[in-house]
């Protein structure tokens, strides 16, 4: 099998299928993968790139959610907490634990509370990532982040989660159920309706790819469109609230830790997280959990929120940071299951829900990034269900995603056994094993694997998603953009015309995130 989109458009025209799943976040991608390992036929389209709504645009963290035990919701944490352990033993290249400090100021009591809250954690699953957390004194506390406010610090908690790069671990799955499993995947497919019978029941979507149109029959069609799922299912209650989340992206030197932080808000008491980002010499900052009801395709890092996040960091440690320091911004949309009428979006809770919207349609709605396989296997019983088929266990919890094996340098944490093409790209010619963007750990081969093997047909595409460059650096990025162009150009076949616009479009969208942010 191949991961090529041209064969999979000219097969998904062709072909019936058992299921076609409609959306290439985390989610979708879930599904397709669990749906051809059970040996469904199985396709999947996504309007835009592969995640690139939410699914790139997370907090990048494989937890369980320490949070959500003050919620009193253990049983999603005990299920987010086992996902993290499926994802660090089928994904060792992709995942990796990090450790996360927790401060605590003022009286003894807050620390009390915070070993309690870390004890839970562990029983809840926490401990099977090999360590149990650690009380820390003010002066271990400094060592691992020498820019603590010492100024009341009382001491310290340190215990392990994981963190894994989000659009990468999305990409993955979806070859892992291409060249794997057989299923057939494309993005820049845009759906432009649903096909029913004259019964009503959905039998497929007709699609728009390259400025055709063309139709993708399918027995099942499930809506993983995230925040835009009550868009794709029509008109009815309304199921999804969305919530922004934002993140800044700080130069390491200007916040000086060894580990993830885990800073408590003076203004509201909610949490942030301070996360370095591996092998990049940055730190990101996040996240804000806001009620949204603006255009869904187009969620921006505002003014307000910048100030809101450096001003919590700025409280919590000895650094003075101001929005000059920051060199990258990212916003998502959390697709929450909407709750009751004036609850806080951060309230609600991140559990996901499986729906049979209409006869062949099955939504997927809400859920979180660490949890997505076990959304992903209740939406196939679903899928089974629907077509009155015998139910096939779903083997995704043993199931190694594609070139998975444990490795710590740049290119094998991000490909895996797939590295070796990679370093093969690089050493056959001296400007692909240059700096894709300078000062970031991306190679100029890379690029070009991006649009050879991994289906990027966009400059966006390959620099905001293959790479991360756009939110680690904006600016290195945009400056480096028209000689990623010359470089994709010869394998995409685009005209320096086509070079230009694709470099206008990109220097554009990181143009309005940057005013957005100011």
């Amino acid at each position: 099998m191949t991961f090529d989109r041209d064969v999979s458009l000219q097969r998904m025209g062709t072909e019936p299928f058992d299921v076609l799943v409609v959306g290439g976040g985390i989610t979708g991608a879930g599904v397709a993968l669990d749906a051809a390992a059970r040996g469904l036929r199985t396709a999947l389209v996504e309007r835009d790139d592969f995640a690139s709504g939410t699914s790139s645009r997370s907090s990048k963290l494989v937890h369980g959610g320490l949070r959500y035990l003050s919620q009193g919701d253990y049983r999603l944490v005990a299920q987010a907490l086992a996902e993290r352990q499926r994802l660090l033993t089928n994904a060792p290249h992709l995942v990796r634990a990090l450790p996360f400090l927790v401060p605590s100021y003022g009286s003894r009591a807050r620390m009390r509370a915070v070993s309690s809250a870390l004890w839970l954690y562990d029983l809840a699953g926490g401990a099977r990532i090999g360590r149990l957390h650690r009380r820390l004194s003010p002066a271990d506390a400094m060592t691992r982040t020498p820019a603590l406010r010492r100024d009341g610090l009382v001491g310290a908690h340190v215990y392990l989660d994981a963190q894994a790069d989000d659009a990468r671990l999305t990409l993955t799955v979806l070859r892992s159920a291409a060249l794997d499993h057989r299923a057939v995947v494309a993005n820049h497919v845009a759906v432009t309706g649903l096909l029913t019978t004259t019964g009503g029941r959905v039998v497929g979507a007709a699609v728009r790819a390259e400025g055709r149109d063309f139709d993708v029959r399918a027995a099942v069609v499930v809506n993983a469109a995230g925040v835009w799922a009550d868009e794709l299912a029509g008109q009815g209650a309304r199921t999804i609230r969305p919530a922004k989340g934002v993140h800044l992206t700080l130069m390491a030197d200007r916040v000086p830790t060894r580990v993830a932080l885990v800073l408590r808000v003076p203004a509201d008491g909610r949490s942030i997280f301070v996360v370095p980002w591996p092998g990049a010499d940055r730190v990101y900052v996040g996240t804000t959990d806001t009620d949204y009801d603006g255009p869904l395709d187009a969620p921006m890092c505002t003014g307000a929120d910048v100030a809101y996040l450096l001003d919590a960091v700025n409280a919590a440690l000895t650094t003075d940071l101001s929005p000059a320091d920051v060199v990258g911004t990212w916003a998502g949309l959390r697709p929450l299951v909407a709750g009751a009428a004036g609850s806080r979006s951060a309230d609600l809770s991140r559990r996901h829900r499986v729906a049979r919207s209409r006869p062949g349609l099955v939504t997927i709605a809400g859920g979180k990034l660490t949890t997505y396989r076990a959304m992903a296997a209740d939406t196939v019983d679903a899928v089974e269900a629907e077509l009155g088929r015998r139910h096939v266990p779903s083997p995704t919890g043993t199931l190694a995603l594609r070139g998975a094996m444990a490795g710590t340098d740049h290119l094998t944490s991000r490909y895996g056994r797939e590295a070796r093409v990679v370093r093969a790209l690089a050493s056959s010619q001296p400007a692909l094993a240059e700096a894709l963007v300078p000062g970031l750990p991306y190679l100029g081969a890379e690029a070009l694997y991006a649009a050879r093997y991994e289906m990027a047909t966009t400059l966006d595409d390959v620099l905001a998603r293959r790479a991360r460059a756009l939110i680690l650096d904006r600016d290195a990025s945009v400056a480096a953009a028209p000689g990623v162009a010359r470089l994709l150009a010869p394998e995409l076949g685009w005209t320096e015309a086509d070079q230009a616009a694709q470099v206008e479009a990109y220097r554009a969208g990181a143009e309005a995130e940057r005013l957005a942010a100011s």
